[in-house]
């Protein structure tokens, strides 16, 4: 057996076949019996980040994976953050820093430069873990993606990890997705695979036994089990804008999202939708904002000016207006809260060309956009109720104007120092605030759900960790874990 630290890499035969939600749940798995495991993805993209201890940003998918673990978050676990700005371009994160940004062929031809920053940071996680478990990001299919690959085989190969795919039943033709990766895969790469897994089977597991041979035949992997469909699945964070459902609740108070081209943080609406005093819609591009909304949320945005834009497009500047003329609240949370002011300006050209646009017009403020970015936890408290509250900001610019005067937030960061925050109308029924994950933290939530007649007990925290708990059960029930403990501990 090697002296290194046992890992294991769980790459999958496309995007959003499960990945994220398999390695949280080994995480938790294995955690529960004793082992100090952690988590790690090389190269991540999504607009849903998580702030970390260490003044850095990283995939929410990993903050959820760290949670599996009951670890603290760091940079180290997801050293690449790619974060789409257009449908070309993405900001790149390394290390948890803004490290510029980048139309997708130039970062194709400059990925393969950072591989020694994601070495780096695997070998911190190394030093600290009793087990590494390993996220792939897309499919190492994607072979016209290989050369300079840092977030599959490439990453794979550099640091000798074993690795097991993972396949998704539940969107069709799975046997053909794993015998056809198998197929385009160079003969080492075949051999570092040393099982495969499928994943969302719905019904009778059984009735797959003759396609999980048949897959074996054909490739010579090991079947490490077939997992059934994990109803909570939608109940925990999701990666990214694919895995946004269509909203929950049928409770008497309904609160809208219009869902903008570049929504970011979205993890922001998951404690409204396991509540059940709300009805949470999700409103798609094309579409009207509902008139009998209580609340609009306008949601964080990675390209506030472009999604301005997109707002204006869908006609729902005028839906919000009629919202407001009928006495309904808007509440705008980081890009939501700078689209409710005067204007949005950009001097640096940081999202596009520089200048001025006109913003919503709901708050009597401006913002101006700076290279300068804020990533901090924050503690502190809700203002108009009293209610604590906590989170953490993440966001690009200043806002300042006279409805600043009337503050939503008065909170503290990590190092202690106490600042007020966001902005409010003088009738209070439009505000705005840079602190994301505010309802995460009960107390507020249900301070400020009473403001609209919903008694809240949502233990929302406690309803997480018990969801990873029974997920880890799930996959323990339906995988060889033994086994995978086993190929990671053999690298």
């Amino acid at each position: 057996m090697s002296n290194r630290t046992p890992a294991l890499m769980i790459q999958g035969t496309g995007s959003n076949v499960g990945k994220s939600l398999i390695v949280a749940g080994l995480c938790r798995l294995f955690a529960n019996r004793g082992l100090k495991v952690r988590p790690f993805k090389p190269q991540n993209m999504s607009n849903n980040a998580a702030v970390t201890a260490d003044g850095g940003e990283i995939g929410r998918a990993q903050a959820l994976q760290a949670l599996g673990c009951r670890a603290s978050l760091t940079v180290h676990m997801n050293p690449v953050l790619l974060k789409p700005e257009t449908d070309t371009g993405a900001q790149v994160i390394v290390q948890g820093k803004r490290f510029g940004t980048m139309r997708a062929r130039e970062y194709g031809r400059q990925k393969a430069k950072l591989l020694p920053k994601v070495l780096e940071s695997f070998s911190q996680i190394e030093s600290e873990a009793d087990l590494i478990l390993v996220e792939g990001a897309g499919s190492p299919a994607e072979i016209n993606l290989r050369s300079g690959d840092i977030a599959n085989m490439g990453f794979a190969e550099a640091t000798d990890l074993p690795v097991v795919l993972c396949g998704d039943i539940d969107r069709g033709g799975v046997i053909a997705s794993l015998v056809g990766t198998y197929s385009v895969l160079e003969r080492d790469e075949q051999t570092r695979i040393k099982g495969f897994f499928i994943n969302r089977f719905r019904g009778d597991t059984s009735l797959f036994d003759d396609g999980m041979r048949e897959i074996e035949t054909r490739t010579g992997w090991t079947g490490l089990g077939v997992v059934p469909w994990f109803a909570d699945a939608s109940r925990l964070p999701a990666e990214d804008a694919l895995g946004l459902a269509d909203g929950a609740g049928r409770g008497p108070v309904k609160i809208v999202v219009p869902v903008i081209s570049r929504i970011a943080n979205f993890d922001d609406l998951d404690p409204l939708r396991m509540e059940e005093g709300v009805t949470l819609e999700l409103v798609q591009p094309g579409s009207a904002l509902p008139g009998d909304a209580d609340l609009v949320l306008l949601p964080g945005s990675k390209s506030t000016v472009g999604d301005l834009a997109f707002f204006r497009e869908q006609g729902w500047d005028i839906d919000l207006k009629a919202h407001a003329r009928r006495g309904g609240h808007i509440l705008g949370i980081c890009g939501g809260y700078q689209m409710l002011g005067k204007s949005i300006s950009d001097p640096q050209g940081i999202e596009g060309n520089p200048g001025t646009v006109e913003g919503l017009g709901f708050l009597d403020v401006e913002t101006v956009l700076s290279s300068d970015k804020s990533l901090v936890e924050a503690t502190g408290k809700h203002l108009p109720t009293g209610a604590p509250v906590s989170g953490y900001e993440i966001h690009i610019g200043r806002t300042s104007g006279p409805d600043c005067g009337r503050p939503v937030l008065h909170i503290r960061d990590a190092d202690d120092v106490p600042k007020l925050d966001g902005a409010m109308s003088r009738d209070g029924r439009v505000c705005g605030t840079y602190l994301h994950g505010l309802f995460t933290d009960d107390d507020f939530r249900k301070a400020y759900l009473a403001g609209f007649g919903v008694a809240s007990d949502l233990a929302y925290e406690q309803s997480i960790d018990g969801i990873l708990d029974d997920l880890a059960e799930h996959l323990a029930a339906s995988m060889e874990v033994d086994q995978l403990l086993e190929i990671a501990q053999a690298r």
